[in-house]
């Protein structure tokens, strides 16, 4: 069976057939793996990069079914950090060895283009060396533009799914997958290094689905693809389906990594979630990235997308060293570099 893997190593074409029995776990397993793992090394050795992650706030205009701090969620305890304490985090971030920031939010009314702009020249002014990206969700393209100019220069967006079919059961009627999908288009136009990526194993996720997943990152070719468990949280509509499997999403790092020898791959807090070893099996599988967070402890477990997150009381410093060792464990090196994408 491990026929197939070899032909995606040669990135030859193969059909959407043949993607169902890679994805739904008919090959050699051990060899998908093994196969991804000396694609990474090809094209990135044992360097894993590192992106020091900022949740800014966990207010959200949406109400994705699947999302803990999704609007109709009243019980969560809602926050915003100011300018000054993101610019203190990435002061931290780049003395530890950070050379990418990334702000994560909401969709956050609060921060207006001028208030994201002000952030972003500011966080450019003081590190300017560094990569600074950007995951504030749907925004016009003019926005984008703006953010761009004030100087980030990567932009993080998941599509979730890329079926309509699939998205009108996970989304509210107000949110729209053309919308979207545009958006990543917009983004790349401008010149952004563009990150896209979907869930795996979310509520009423077919294997075709994740097929058209793929088929859509063939034509997008983003720099970053984010990929990790659905993980369930007690207050959305969601509360009773049950978690994304570890094992489907090794697999299917293993196939974007064949799919894709020169993309960022994360393995990410979701797969270390689900699993102690999770983040290691994930760069064993073919990831190269890794995302610890430097928001400030007292507001980690705030955001909470989904529940028993991993990492929530510790200090950068202590995720730093933390993730350093597992990263060695496997055999890998957690490196001081910008991290940009090698095509």
């Amino acid at each position: 069976m491990s026929e197939l893997t070899a032909r995606l190593q040669q990135e030859q074409d193969i059909s959407d057939e043949e993607l169902i029995v890679l994805i739904e776990g008919g090959d050699d397993q051990e060899d998908l793996k093994k196969r991804a793992d000396a694609v990474r090394r090809e094209h990135y050795g044992i360097e894993v990069y590192t992106r020091g992650l900022i949740e800014f706030t966990n207010y959200c205009k949406n109400d994705c079914y699947y999302c803990g701090i999704r609007r109709s969620n009243t019980l969560a305890d809602r926050y915003r950090l100011d300018k000054e304490t993101i610019l203190a985090c990435c002061k931290e971030g780049y003395e530890l060895g950070f050379r990418t920031f990334v702000l994560q939010g909401g969709e956050d009314g609060y921060y207006t283009d001028d208030r994201i702009c002000d952030i972003v020249a500011a966080i450019r002014a003081q590190n300017p060396d560094c990569a600074i990206t950007l995951s504030l969700g749907e925004k016009t393209k003019e926005s984008f533009q703006r953010y761009y100019e004030a100087g980030a220069n990567r932009y993080l967006l998941r599509h979730e799914t890329a079926d309509e079919e699939h998205y009108r059961m996970l989304h509210p009627e107000s949110l729209s997958l053309q919308k979207r999908k545009q958006c990543l288009w917009d983004l790349k136009e401008i010149g952004y290094q563009i990150g896209s990526g979907f869930m795996v194993g979310s509520p009423y996720q077919k294997t075709e689905y994740l097929v058209e997943d793929l088929r859509f990152l063939q034509k997008l070719s983003p720099d970053m693809i984010g990929i990790g468990p659905y993980l369930t949280h007690k207050e959305t509509p969601f509360k009773d389906f049950p978690n994304g499997s570890m094992e489907q999403t090794l697999r299917m790092i293993s196939i974007l990594r064949l799919m894709f020898p020169y993309a960022l791959i994360p393995a990410t807090t979701a797969l270390g979630t689900i699993h102690p070893r999770g983040r290691e099996f994930g760069l064993q599988a073919g990831a190269n990235v890794v995302m610890p967070n430097l928001s400030p402890t007292g507001v980690r477990k705030l955001y909470q997308l989904y529940e028993n997150k991993i990492c929530t009381g510790e200090e950068a410093a202590e995720c730093r060293g933390c993730l350093s060792r597992r990263v060695a464990s496997v055999g890998y090196e957690l490196v001081v570099d910008v991290g940009d994408v090698k095509r």
